[in-house]
């Protein structure tokens, strides 16, 4: 249990931290990944915010942030798929080396999203699915994102 507040603090912050990001980037690219990752981010603190009791859970709005969450993993591979640079960017070059190691990772992130957005129930429910979500979450970011 502490694991997933823990990964549900984590979470937090990356969504706080996107949200800054955007001031100032010039590059359209960058930009896109940067929303579609913010609202990856925010559609977690959702789910947090319920697992930490900062917010009364709700079932159907749990299995709407994991489906949003899915929705916009969906999109990672279109978002990335060109490369680009701005220096607000958290995004690392070895993206578009490794790129199919990065399309698995976010495969994962799409499939532990649409599982959470089925199976969330009841509020027991709501800490295993955010702890898988926001274990693929982590997996990628050790690797594909800039460390700050």
């Amino acid at each position: 249990m502490k694991k997933t507040f823990q990964i549900a603090g984590l979470m937090l912050i990356v969504a706080a931290t996107a949200a800054l990001a955007h001031t100032g980037v010039k590059d359209p690219t960058v930009k896109a990944w940067m929303i579609g990752m913010g609202e990856i981010g925010d559609n977690t603190k959702v789910l947090g915010s319920m697992a930490k009791g900062e917010a009364v859970f709700d079932a159907e709005a749990a299995r709407k942030a994991a489906g949003a969450i899915a929705e916009h993993a969906g999109q990672i591979s279109v978002l990335f798929k060109e490369q680009a640079a701005d220096p607000k960017s958290e995004a690392l070059p070895v993206i578009w080396q490794t790129y199919s190691d990065f399309l698995v990772k976010a495969d994962a992130l799409e499939m532990a999203a649409s599982a959470a957005a089925s199976s969330i129930q009841a509020e027991g429910d709501l800490r295993p699915a955010l702890a898988a979500i926001g274990g693929t979450c982590k997996a990628c970011h050790q690797t594909y994102r800039l460390k700050k």
